[in-house]
């Protein structure tokens, strides 16, 4: 229990509150897979007749494509659409997640963690509530748009205030909090959409959003401001305050873990007084620092273009970009936003089953490898990921070519399960660990655009993709070789590029490097 000394009530509070914003991404991602024959009016229900008849004795040919009828509020039983408008109202989420992930990191360095994560809140409200009232595809794609805005917001937002509030030896576990959030959340709606989705009901699907978004703005009612943030900007004397009400009140290392300003022999007119002769002198020709010490002398925060620009930080960009992509082309959301659809009639059981197993395997997996980029390290994680991905791909494929359905069903919990051991949480962790603070925001939103670009992409193209090479091979499951591709070129990628940061102070001992400021 020592090791956790310093982890305290507080501490665990406010993770917990603001990781509802990654569970609603998970949540809006998911959210459509189990609904949507019958929202697309193919059928009553996903569920199997014998249980429909069960649970429904009055309801008759669910298997049937139905019309669309006035139900609640004189909203349509179903939208009807075809395949390409529901990939588009899929995708669209996507897009609206790369603008929030796009503007999230400068606002948030401008404004506050905290404001940041508040109007998050807001757009899932807004979202779900235009989501739930839908009567066209039109409208469906625009709540779709705000909910994804947040969701982008959410994952740029929320990992990096975790990063700031957490001991700097748990990062790697805290960290972890982010994608575990995200698989309940994805969990919480696959249950619903099993016992929802039939004639109207599916609408209670995406109302219980507003319900979620609701409970995490109460929740950030108390919920204080990054102290690292405060520290930034200038006002030590609360952010020590705000520091201690976190960590403790014996709590220390304030200076090393909020970017050295200042350290905890000194009193709040030193810091303040050290802060200001620091800024001064910001601009001194070929001043050799590190990236603390930079943050100490108060650089400010870099904007989006600026990290791409500068050398000194575009192999991290790199890094986090390329890492993105992997984690989606490595085929991930092909089973989170399609499975239901795409695995009916593949598998020995029912594909709506099968995906809420799916789900838990991978929450639980989450939850028991938290330790591990702390032990093993990031990079290895991520290694082990998208290897045992690529195999898992590879013989999903196969088995489906070859009609071994146990196999195809145990093959898509292990690629579910490996993603969850490094692809899934990781790259969330390292946007804060490859930069220092003046240019973290940026690096996050970096990070999340190419993730929201990765996974519109696949949304969008996946379904087609499928059912082009389906035709032209014959059968199905011929899209999860070309998985099995990406995932070894991602492999290769991240044994190249991406450095380890397990056990490393701050960015410059992770490069190698310092800062020179001319």
């Amino acid at each position: 229990m020592a090791a956790f000394k310093d982890v305290t009530f507080y501490l665990l509070l406010f993770i917990g509150i603001c990781t509802i914003g990654p569970l609603q991404f998970g949540f809006h991602l998911a959210e459509l897979n189990a609904p949507q024959d019958v929202l697309m009016c193919r059928k009553k229900a996903i569920t199997t007749r014998r249980r429909w008849h069960r649970l429904f004795p009055n309801r008759t040919d669910s298997d049937k494509p139905i019309v669309p009828e006035p139900g609640f509020l004189s909203l349509p039983s179903c939208i009807p659409m075809n395949d390409a408008a529901f990939a588009a109202i899929s995708s669209v989420f996507t897009l609206g997640g790369l603008a929030g992930a796009l503007y999230a990191g400068p606002f948030s360095s401008r404004k506050g963690r905290l404001l940041a994560m508040r109007a998050t809140a807001c757009f899932f409200i807004l979202g779900s509530l235009v989501e739930t009232v839908a009567g066209a595809v039109w409208v469906m794609g625009v709540g779709r748009f705000f909910t994804g805005i947040g969701a982008g917001a959410a994952t740029v937002i929320v990992p990096l205030y975790i990063s700031e509030i957490s001991p700097k030896n748990k990062r790697g576990f805290f960290g972890f909090f982010t994608q575990i959030s995200v698989n309940v959340g994805i969990l919480g709606v696959q249950v619903l959409g099993y016992f929802l989705s039939h004639d109207q009901a599916w609408r209670w699907i995406l109302g219980s959003g507003v319900i979620v978004g609701a409970a995490q703005f109460l929740g950030l009612s108390v919920v204080p401001e990054s102290p690292a943030w405060m520290a930034a900007h200038g006002d030590p004397v609360e952010s020590r305050r705000i520091f201690k009400r976190i960590r403790g009140k014996n709590a220390t290392g304030l200076g090393e873990e909020v970017g050295r300003i200042g350290d905890e022999s000194r009193t709040a007119s030193e810091e303040e007084a050290l802060l200001a002769d620091a800024a001064s002198s910001v601009g001194s020709p070929l001043t050799t620092v590190t990236s603390a010490q930079a943050h100490k002398n108060v650089l400010p925060h870099l904007g989006f273009m600026q990290v791409a620009k500068d050398p000194f930080y575009r192999p991290a960009i790199v890094a986090v970009v390329g890492i993105m992509f992997t984690q989606q082309f490595c085929g991930i959301n092909s089973v989170i936003m399609y499975s239901v659809s795409l695995l009916t009639g593949l598998l020995p059981i029912s594909s709506a089953l099968l995906t809420i197993l799916i789900s838990v395997v991978n929450l639980f997996i989450t939850i028991a490898c938290a330790p591990l980029p702390d032990r093993l390290g990031r990079k290895t994680c991520l290694l082990i990921s998208a290897c045992g991905q690529g195999t898992s791909a590879f013989v999903l494929a196969l088995s489906i070519v070859l009609g071994q359905k146990i196999i195809s069903a145990f093959a898509v919990l292990f690629f579910v399960g490996f993603f969850a051991v490094g692809l899934g949480p990781v790259p969330f962790m390292l946007a804060s660990e490859l930069v220092g603070q003046e240019a973290v925001g940026a690096t996050q939103s970096w990070c999340l655009a190419a993730n929201y670009t990765a996974t519109f992409i696949v949304a969008q193209f996946f379904p087609i993709i499928n059912v082009a090479l389906n035709e032209i091979l014959g059968g199905a499951g011929w899209v999860y070789f070309l998985f099995t591709a990406f995932a070894a070129a991602g492999a290769i990628f991240i044994f190249v590029c991406v450095p380890e940061t397990r056990g490393k102070k701050d960015a410059d001992e992770v490069w190698g490097r310092v800062r020179r400021l001319d």
